[in-house]
């Protein structure tokens, strides 16, 4: 009987620590998983802050170069550009370029689609207006045609205005 209960303490001791063991291992499991979790929570707070500072930029970027396009249409017919006129439109133009540039590598596919439908109406415009600025417009172009063309762009700054909105979760989708 010896043996016996040898055997049966043994087995007792052995049961005692692999229990405890196992507790350990399943509490470090556990604070794994939690700290994965976390980790994750941060990471879609920080895209989501990401997101929202480069949207904002975007957003008024591309409304300062609208702007900045109609005010140039403006001073095209009363007065004449000068240089100081030019240079507006065009640290109107690298901003939006830059924050554009910023947005094709964070966007989802939604929210690019309409920031690229804006960036290629803002560039067809200001072609155009240089064209007629420089005397050379192209056939059908004319400062109504091209006024009529910026102003169209609102409308498309609305569209990716409410994609980036519902990307951010801020507006539900229609």
């Amino acid at each position: 009987m010896e043996i016996g209960a040898m055997v049966v303490a043994v087995v007792g001791v052995a049961g005692t620590l692999g229990a405890s063991l196992l507790t350990q291992r399943g509490a470090e499991r556990a604070k794994r998983r939690e700290i994965e979790l976390v980790r994750e929570h941060e990471e879609v707070r920080e895209n989501l802050a990401l997101r929202r500072t480069c949207y904002a930029a975007l957003n008024r970027d591309s409304r300062q170069y609208t702007t900045a396009l109609n005010r140039h249409l403006h001073v095209m017919r009363e007065q004449g550009v000068q240089d100081a006129d030019r240079e507006a439109l065009d640290v109107a133009k690298a901003a939006h370029r830059d924050t554009y540039s910023e947005a094709q590598m964070i966007a989802p596919d939604a929210v690019l689609a309409a920031a690229t439908a804006v960036n290629h109406a803002l560039t067809l415009v200001y072609g155009q207006v240089k064209r007629l600025e420089r005397g050379a417009p192209e056939a059908g172009e004319t400062m109504e045609t091209v006024s009529r063309a910026q102003q169209a762009i609102w409308d498309l700054l609305r569209e990716m205005r409410a994609a980036m909105r519902v990307d951010l979760g801020v507006s539900a989708a229609d």
